[in-house]
């Protein structure tokens, strides 16, 4: 049976595709490049998709890699997928790009709103320093932030949500049964957290569940199973609001 939203008491998140807008960064972060090698070709989707590619294998190659790193190597990858000559600093800039990725606008507030119930976690694929760039942007504290940095490994791994229940049991003293474990992408997030046997909500910004094949996003076979699916962080609020005026009445 699939538990109400309430029965837990710590909200962990993926930041980039949830709460920050990594797909508008990206994209305003690959502009110098398209325009120093005037490729108006080359669309938004095409540029994400070979990305989400080419940053996957990046990741598993090298897994204590500095998320800036991964990105300087991903550019240049990236550059020669697309048949455009680079240069260091074009590769430097783009690995730098992070605290530059727009929040999504319903983020912050309902960050604000779900603060009064749960403690709220980061599992993150960036590191320290520009995930705290992400954080202030929000204009919010989280309780319990864990980075890729930390940890030595990029999600899926399944060492990043084993930490994860690990260091929110010490930190905050919650335990796995506990803890909903919400964000936007199946492969890195949702597989791996069922495995482990986590409650999910999916933040399916890109409405997947009802339109499979848009080309807005992977869609892992077999689908992992959901407990809960919203379209925005502010759906998973107001759901949230709803459960518990329902147990005041």
């Amino acid at each position: 049976m699939v538990r109400q939203l309430t029965d837990h008491s710590v909200l962990t998140f993926d930041c980039y595709g949830t709460l920050i807008d990594w797909e508008t960064g990206i994209w305003e972060a690959l502009q110098p490049l398209l325009g120093d090698n005037q490729r108006g070709d080359v669309t938004r989707e095409e540029a994400l998709e070979a990305f989400n590619l080419h940053e996957a294998d990046q990741q598993a190659a090298t897994p204590a890699l500095s998320y800036p790193g991964v990105l300087e190597r991903v550019h240049r990858s990236l550059a020669g997928h697309l048949g455009m000559p680079t240069t260091g600093s074009l590769d430097e800039a783009f690995g730098a790009s992070v605290p530059n990725w727009p929040a999504f606008p319903d983020s912050a507030a309902a960050l604000r709103s779900l603060s009064e119930r749960f403690d709220l976690v980061i599992l993150s694929n960036v590191d320290r320093a520009g995930f705290a760039a992400s954080s202030a942007l929000l204009g919010f504290e989280f309780d319990a932030v864990y980075t890729a940095e930390d940890i030595g490994s990029y999600k899926p791994d399944l060492a990043n949500f084993e930490y994860l229940l690990t260091h929110v049991a010490a930190d905050l003293g919650h335990c796995k049964e506990d803890i909903l474990h919400a964000a936007q992408s199946l492969r890195h997030d949702h597989i791996p957290a069922r495995s482990i046997g986590l409650d999910n909500a999916w933040i399916d910004r890109h409405r997947l569940s009802v339109a499979c094949g848009s080309g807005k996003g992977e869609v892992p076979e077999p689908m992992p199973e959901v407990d809960h699916v919203f379209f925005s962080m502010t759906e998973l609020a107001t759901a949230v609001s709803a459960e518990e005026n329902s147990q005041s009445t």
